[in-house]
């Protein structure tokens, strides 16, 4: 297994991870039990940064940047609806 699709496979487990965590988060009733999810939470966003990082340096997570007209132009289609 290559590195990148190593690092591609925990980026996906993690981001998993995030979405159990923040709904844990917002349903628990109980303030003891909502900090503990809410550490695992904020634990696993600066593990996905920190992952996200190091795949970006390497080249295997590309940024497009959109075009402003883009933008503007998908704006004007959301409002008009």
């Amino acid at each position: 297994m290559s590195d990148k699709l190593m690092f591609e496979n925990i980026l996906l487990i993690i981001k998993s991870n995030l979405e159990v965590y923040t709904h844990g988060t917002i349903e628990s009733s109980n303030t003891a039990v909502r900090n503990a999810i809410k550490y695992g939470l904020d634990t696993s966003l600066n593990l996905q940064n920190e992952i996200y990082t190091k795949m970006s340096e390497e080249g295997w997570y590309p940024i497009q940047n959109i075009d402003a007209k883009e933008i503007s132009k998908t704006y004007k289609k959301i409002c008009k609806k």
